[in-house]
Order: structure tokens, then C-alpha cells, then sequence
């Protein structure tokens, strides 16, 4: 079977569930003619017309605002952010708006509203364009929030996403859309408050997200060669965490490392420490580590750039300290 890109396979994605019910539709900044800034609604606008790959002025509150609204009324929107840290104007809107209506109207209202688009460090993007969003959103009540990491994942997030009831914010990184691997064949969905256990191992484990994912698969590759034996676990739902995956994987090693691509104040990692502590204290031979980008906006210089996140030997290095008890 060909293999698919990962922003073919989210496009797949849109495709079949606006063909699946009448109700879906995209809403944002250049998603019809133009097909959106990454081409995950290339073409669709020809097959569904513009009333459902709707094109909006750059007025990110006001077009998050009309999904709520649409959803309201039984519609079930996907909004697109050109780039996910616009969607910063929007703040309020999915906070008060997305995350709490169905709370509020006494559950009058469902908010099937989807939020996706690009995020992450990219190559030379600039403070702006490189932001991560995901744990400005976690303490957000009544939303999900869900980061693809592979084509097969993102397919079967976005599908599973689009039929959830709730509002989802769904990542995408920049970085991962010409990332390629073939797809189940036929209709499918993936759980979106499951973690994914990507390799078992009994000396240390890896949790991570998103495009950590790869960086953390090249320094198991190095570590395996060295002779140590690490476990690799995928988040993909970041709230709500899968606790039952996370616990069980470090009950088995007695130790953990967390690698993130998101500040390291305030971060997913940070909660995911609290968390791990309040739940496998005990289980644990070391203290939990993160390993999470620095806390300063993203330069622009490609050297500067790489120097603010996390590299596959900084993990390396980690791991045999941990395994090592010298941590």
C-alpha cells in the first residue's frame, strides 16, 4: 500500500467525516480556494462549495466565536488556525465559550467544535510563529486536547475528534506534515484519552508527545544499542491524561523521564510530575526528570533555535544517569 504524508492523511480525515455527515464543516483563514496554509483542505472547497470550507478575514476571535455559535445550533465545525499561536486571540472564546457553555446552559448545549492547526518550533519560524500552546489551554475546564505524532494517529485522532460531542483542541506540528507511513486500510478511529505504547522496556520510562516522539525514538535506537532497555510512551491525549497507561508503565521501570517540547514552567511536564508523584511516589527509585525547551521566546537562528529544545543525545544522556542512579 502507497504510503501518506501526515497532512494527506488529516485531509482524508476531513474528507470523509464532511462525506459522512452534512453537518461538518471547516471554518478559517484561507481554507477553501486556497486549501488551507499547509494543504489539509486542498481541493475539498470543489467537492463540499464554499459554505462549508469557509473563508474568513483574519479575525480569529470573531471566526472562533461563530464555530461556538454553529455548534449551538447543531452544526459541528473544524476550525482552522493558520498557525496555532494565533489562536491566542481567541483565548476567550474557547476558554469562556467552547469549554464551559455546556456547564453553563445546564447541558442544554453540546460544543462539537474541533480546533486545529500547525504549532511547535519549526525551522527558523521565529518567537511568533513557534509557539506551544497546550499547556496555556490545560487548566481550561470542559475542553480536550489531543497532539498527533504519526499519519496513522492523526487520521484516526481527527475522525474520533470530529464525532466527540466536546470541544477538542487538536496539535499538529509544524514539522510532521510530509512525515509518511501507510494507513490502515478502511474506516477507522483512534481513542483520544489513550496513550500509545510505542516500545516496551523494563529499565526507564520515556513519555513524551508530538514531534518529541521522533527525537525520543532516535535516542531509544541509541540507548538499545548501549544495552539499556527503555520503554516509550506516546501521550497523544494530554488532557485528560491516560493515567492507567502512564502508572502501569512506571510501575514496571521504577523510573521516568518526561520530554517535551513545551516550556518547562508551567508546563505539560510539570503537571505530569505532580501527577506521577501523587500516583506512583512510591513505585519510583529516582526522583521524576523533565527534559522540556527553555523559558525564553524562540530565536530565529537556526543554531539558537535547536539550542532551546530538547536533542535526542541530551535524552541519551539523561537516561544513563537515571539508570545509573547518579540522578
Amino acid at each position: 500500500m502507497e504510503e501518506t504524508l501526515l497532512f494527506n492523511a488529516l485531509r482524508e480525515a476531513i474528507d470523509e467525516e464532511m462525506e459522512r455527515d452534512p453537518r461538518v464543516l471547516v471554518i478559517g483563514e484561507d481554507v477553501g480556494h486556497y486549501g488551507g496554509s499547509y494543504k489539509v483542505t486542498k481541493d475539498l472547497h470543489k467537492k463540499y462549495g464554499e459554505l462549508r470550507l469557509l473563508d474568513t478575514p483574519i479575525a480569529e476571535n470573531s471566526f472562533t466565536g461563530m464555530a461556538v455559535g454553529a455548534a449551538m445550533t447543531g452544526l459541528r465545525p473544524i476550525v482552522e488556525g493558520m498557525n496555532m499561536g494565533f489562536l491566542l486571540l481567541a483565548f476567550n472564546q474557547i476558554s469562556n465559550n467552547m469549554g464551559m457553555l455546556r456547564y453553563t446552559s445546564g447541558g442544554n448545549y453540546t460544543i462539537p467544535v474541533v480546533v486545529r492547526g500547525p504549532g511547535g518550533v519549526g525551522r527558523q519560524l521565529g518567537a511568533e510563529h513557534s509557539q506551544r500552546l497546550e499547556a496555556y489551554f490545560h487548566a481550561v475546564p470542559g475542553i480536550k486536547i489531543v497532539a498527533c505524532s504519526t499519519p496513522t494517529n492523526a487520521k484516526g485522532l481527527l475522525k474520533a475528534a470530529i464525532r466527540d460531542n466536546n470541544p477538542v483542541l487538536f496539535f499538529e506540528h509544524v514539522l510532521l506534515y510530509n512525515l509518511s507511513e501507510e494507513l490502515p486500510e478502511g474506516s477507522y478511529t483512534c481513542a483520544l484519552d489513550q496513550a500509545e505504547l510505542v516500545r516496551e522496556g523494563k529499565d526507564v520510562t520515556l513519555l513524551t508527545y508530538s514531534r518529541m516522539r521522533h527525537h525520543c525514538v532516535k535516542a531509544v535506537e541509541q540507548l538499545t544499542a548501549l544495552g539499556h532497555d527503555p520503554e516509550l510512551v506516546d501521550l497523544i491525549s494530554l488532557k485528560p491524561f491516560d493515567l492507567d497507561t502512564i502508572t502501569a508503565s512506571i510501575r514496571k521501570t521504577n523510573r521516568v523521564v518526561i520530554v517535551e517540547e513545551c516550556m518547562k514552567t508551567g508546563g505539560i511536564g510539570a503537571e505530569l510530575v505532580a501527577l506521577i508523584n501523587e500516583y506512583c511516589f512510591d513505585e519510583l527509585d529516582a526522583r521524576p526528570v523533565r527534559l522540556s525547551s527553555q523559558d525564553i521566546p524562540t530565536p530565529y537562528n537556526g543554531t539558537l533555535e535547536n539550542h532551546t529544545i530538547i536533542q535526542p543525545h541530551q535524552i541519551v544522556e539523561t537516561c544513563q544517569q537515571l539508570i545509573r542512579g547518579q540522578i
